[in-house]
């Protein structure tokens, strides 16, 4: 089996024979003008580490640029993405801020979510406030990155040797939003030990109870994993 990912001009391949990856890099070298850099280190902002017990995905470098591009290298850490009970509103009542700013903040922190499962409900919510963002939403999303601050080196991990059973788990919270009172569906989905795929999203729907949530919820779950 030979799988190859390639992206504009970038192209990595895995198999599970050497013979196959040495002809492929020949015949690829012959009809194009390209280089073969080893095995995959780095791509499109992902670090991975190869070990015998796995392999490990991380955006450590990444997350130190965005760091420092915000001026939060030197924030003070906090232990959570957000605050608990975190109630934002589109009608909140303090200062605007810069737009471009506050939108570019939530275009870095949607990259890093690659590898980063953790953040991905507090960041959905953020992003909510694009259109016209507030001094509150602002410091909703710097709290996120002092908690970035504080985790720079989490990632995934993919042991090698693991089952293939599939596992999910699913959670709602219900009318976490104020403006529209919709609740928030979660997921995630393991193939054993490995988290293969997750989501928060805003329901479609307005739940008239936690447990119309839940099942919302829970029918979204079912549907991917079928």
């Amino acid at each position: 089996m030979l799988i190859l990912v390639v992206y504009v001009d970038d192209i990595i391949f895995g198999r599970n024979e050497e013979a196959m990856s040495q002809s492929f890099a020949l015949v690829m070298q012959k009809e194009f003008e390209m280089s073969l850099l080893g095995e995959l280190t780095y791509f499109l902002g992902l670090q991975i580490q190869q070990n015998e017990g796995g392999i490990f995905l991380s955006q450590t470098k990444y997350l130190k640029q965005i760091l420092k591009k915000y001026g939060m290298e030197d924030s003070k850490p906090v232990c959570t993405p957000m605050v608990t009970g975190c109630s934002l509103s589109a009608n909140d009542e303090s200062a605007s801020v810069h737009q471009p700013t506050y939108r570019s903040m939530i275009g870095s922190l949607l990259y890093l979510t690659v590898t980063r499962p953790d953040i991905m409900h507090a960041v959905g919510i953020v992003g909510r406030f694009q259109a016209n963002p507030k001094e509150t939403h602002l410091q909703a999303v710097k709290i996120i990155f002092k908690y970035l601050q504080e985790t720079q080196n989490y990632g995934l991990w993919y042991p090698r040797d693991t089952d293939l059973t599939l596992h999910a788990y699913t959670d709602a919270d219900w009318v976490g939003s104020v403006d529209d009172r919709k609740s928030t569906s979660g997921g995630a989905f393991f193939m054993g030990s490995i988290l293969a795929s997750w989501f928060s999203k805003k329901q479609s729907s307005i739940a008239l109870s936690t447990t119309e949530a839940e099942y919302v919820a829970a029918a979204s779950c079912c549907t991917q994993l079928l």
